[in-house]
């Protein structure tokens, strides 16, 4: 549970640090400042992003997707990662 705790508290400092990064993102475009750095800022948001996605799929497959195959649950699981991942596509 504590590896659980510690993963949660990652993954919600990265988010609020994300958070931070998108009110840049608005404050620089409010400012009309060079596309080019609205881009590259922005582009740190989406790799910020993937990172803390990669994250969060990898806590979901240690608890919750194996706590479902143990109660025979799995193709419901399995097949909600699959939507998921076809969706983002």
């Amino acid at each position: 549970m504590e590896q659980t705790f510690n993963e949660q508290a990652n993954i919600l400092r990265r988010l609020k640090i994300i958070e931070g990064h998108i009110k840049k993102v608005i404050s620089m475009v409010e400012s009309d400042r060079y596309c080019v750095d609205v881009l590259q800022q922005s582009s740190a948001v989406r790799s910020a992003l993937k990172k803390t996605q990669d994250l969060i799929l990898a806590r979901h497959l240690r608890s919750c997707v194996r706590h479902a195959l143990k109660e025979d649950r799995g193709d419901k699981v399995i097949g909600e990662l699959i939507d998921i991942y076809t969706q983002s596509k």
